[in-house]
């Protein structure tokens, strides 16, 4: 991860307040990688922006992403400032949060946090703020969702995993889709696309939460950036939530055998572990 900071945003006059840029789309898992010139003009893009914080991992590729972003050059000025110390943690449960900060301080928490993903809600969120460490919220977009609704899966290659995701499944889709329009009709109220909305939420839980939306494109960056002047009422607030409430949204958020998340990851206990 590239640093996490705070910074005027030239000529809009906004604070870039904990928004950063997921990466992983560049290089991975979302349809073959981008053109590397797009895709580092794109970088140089959003730190000119204001955006100072880059979401990265050796996974991406593998290690396509990493390198991709090391061409930036600021993670050798991250090094020469000292600023790259810290620890994060990433679809951890909040039991291994407590036990992993009981060892040293934790950071922040990456976890899949959006309208339509709030189970961290239960156990997560309330953790990390008890122990004063920073939710970092990746797909706050809904892998796409909140962007362009079931029109997304139109424009979907062959292997991108979201066509095996649960919610994008022709039988859960017809029913999710309509979480999309309601969200679209309320941004339309307010002067804004759905998907500067869906992130107006996520800023609006406060200030320990960074969502990184990820995009391959300078538009839809720009795009992310003006959820920052979004503004919600505590009633618009509830209005949302409703429209993606639990027992509306139609599938999980991956297959059962794919990937584990926060509720089926527990770190073993100690007792349990071996000496090799």
């Amino acid at each position: 991860m590239a640093k996490v900071g705070r910074m005027k945003l030239g000529s809009q006059g906004l604070e870039v307040s904990q928004q950063g840029l997921g990466c992983m789309g560049m290089s991975a898992v979302y349809g073959p990688p981008k053109p590397e010139p797009d895709m580092v003009a794109l970088i140089q893009h959003a730190v000119q922006s204001g955006v100072t914080f880059l979401d990265t991992a050796d996974v991406y590729g593998p290690h396509t992403n990493e390198i991709l972003i090391g061409k930036m050059g600021e993670l050798k000025k991250l090094v020469e400032e000292g600023k790259i110390k810290y620890i994060g943690l990433s679809e951890a449960s909040a039991s291994t949060i407590r036990r992993a900060h009981a060892v040293h301080p934790i950071t922040a928490v990456q976890i899949e946090w959006s309208l339509w993903t709030r189970d961290v809600e239960e156990e997560v969120i309330p953790s990390c703020r008890e122990l004063g460490i920073g939710i970092v919220a990746y797909s706050p977009l809904g892998r796409g969702f909140f962007s362009s609704g079931s029109k997304l899966l139109d424009n979907l290659s062959q292997d991108d995993f979201r066509k095996a995701l649960p919610r994008f499944q022709p039988e859960n889709l017809e029913s999710n889709k309509t979480i999309f329009e309601r969200v679209n009709e309320m941004a339309a109220k307010k002067g804004c696309t759905p998907s500067q909305l869906a992130l107006a939420w996520l800023h609006h839980q406060g200030n320990d939460v960074c969502p990184i939306p990820g995009t391959t494109k300078i538009e839809n960056l720009n795009d992310n950036i003006g959820a920052l002047s979004v503004k919600l009422t505590p009633q618009e607030m509830t209005e949302l939530e409703s429209f993606a409430a639990a027992d509306v949204v139609k599938g999980g958020r991956y297959p059962d055998d794919l990937i584990p998340t926060w509720k089926n990851s527990d770190t073993p206990p100690l007792s349990s572990w071996k000496v090799v």
